[in-house]
């Protein structure tokens, strides 16, 4: 297995230099070797990583502590190292002409430390496009959402539309109101004890779907009163109803969108207990727990992007008169 990771080690450093012309060649190097690491042995686990890890070094202890020095590297940062994989994704996807499908969702990595991620839907999936890392045990504030959403704008090309998909920790007049002042279009759950006033008077989104008000324009929303339409579906077998604020008109379809939000759930499993086992690292310093997932992202691209070349190289022919896939918002 090691001359494999060191053959797979040389393609990805061949990618990274294409992608990364300024970043240090040393840390495009040592980036390149934990991400075919990593994929071989599909392990978070520090341990587990360098026992697997092709370095001269015989004891164990020393290849770890060369991961730690890597996973603590101030000059690796994850949102620049990220940046052009996310901006060449996206742009793929808005060369097709439909809608960038961004998808907002916090998730617990440990005891200590919550991860927000922000994905982008491609297919059936997510890949992750930027993250943040907080040691709580809570949701993460409008701040830190902020500066992730902030961050992601300059990779989206000009021009491409976008739909932000969130569950309810973002159904808020703030998150309402940033995606209304940059022009995206969005399906943003709502909590059922949110104030909303129209026409009809002052009552809670969860009275909506017993009220049989599935689709309501231009209605005040809490008490900050942001401007939003929202549709709501309640499916026979369903024990909640969806109350999904948007941009657009709203009705059965255009709430339906909303779906397209659990594509990020099995991103995490990716991330997780199916998948690399991130939980099972003993990291506690959250920029170490940011870059270990970015070395899970880049393993994740790794693997995608050899996934799409050997289906554009060796399709079935089910592949090659496959349909196109529905589009969202």
């Amino acid at each position: 297995m090691v001359d494999g990771i060191k053959v797979l080690t040389e393609g990805i450093s061949l990618e990274f230099q294409r992608l990364l012309p300024g970043q240090r060649k040393t840390q495009r190097n040592n980036l390149a070797l934990l991400v075919a690491t990593m994929l071989d042995v599909r392990s978070a686990n520090l341990m587990d990583l360098a026992a697997g890890l092709p370095r001269d070094a015989e004891r164990i202890d020393m290849r770890y502590q060369w991961i730690e020095r890597v996973l603590k590297n101030p000059s690796i940062d994850p949102d620049a190292v990220m940046a052009p994989f996310a901006r060449e994704v996206l742009g793929a996807l808005a060369a097709v002409g439909e809608p960038l499908v961004l998808i907002l969702d916090q998730s617990k990595l440990n005891d200590r430390h919550q991860v927000l991620m922000l994905a982008v839907r491609q297919g059936e999936r997510a890949l992750p496009l930027l993250w943040r890392v907080e040691a709580t045990e809570g949701a993460i504030g409008f701040t830190i959402q902020k500066a992730l959403l902030d961050a992601a704008v300059a990779l989206v090309p000009e021009d491409a539309a976008v739909c932000l998909m969130a569950d309810r920790f973002y159904g808020t007049a703030d998150v309402i109101g940033w995606c209304q002042d940059r022009g995206w279009d969005y399906r943003l759950r709502l909590k059922g004890n949110l104030v909303v006033r129209d026409a009809e008077g002052r009552r809670l989104t969860g009275q909506l779907a017993k009220d049989r008000a599935f689709a309501l324009e231009g209605v005040r929303l809490t008490a900050r009163q942001a401007t939003t339409n929202i549709g709501v579906i309640h499916d026979p077998g369903h024990a909640e109803p969806w109350i999904i604020a948007m941009s657009a008109v709203p009705g059965y379809l255009k709430t339906l969108d909303y779906s397209a939000r659990w594509a990020i759930e099995p991103m995490f499993s990716d991330f997780k207990s199916r998948g690399f086992g991130v939980e099972d690292t003993q990291i506690q310093h959250p920029d170490r727990l940011a870059r270990l997932l970015l070395v899970m992202a880049l393993a994740i691209y790794t693997a995608v992007s050899t996934g799409r070349w050997d289906a554009q190289t060796n399709q079935t022919p089910a592949e090659k008169t496959r349909t196109a896939k529905p589009t969202f918002c």
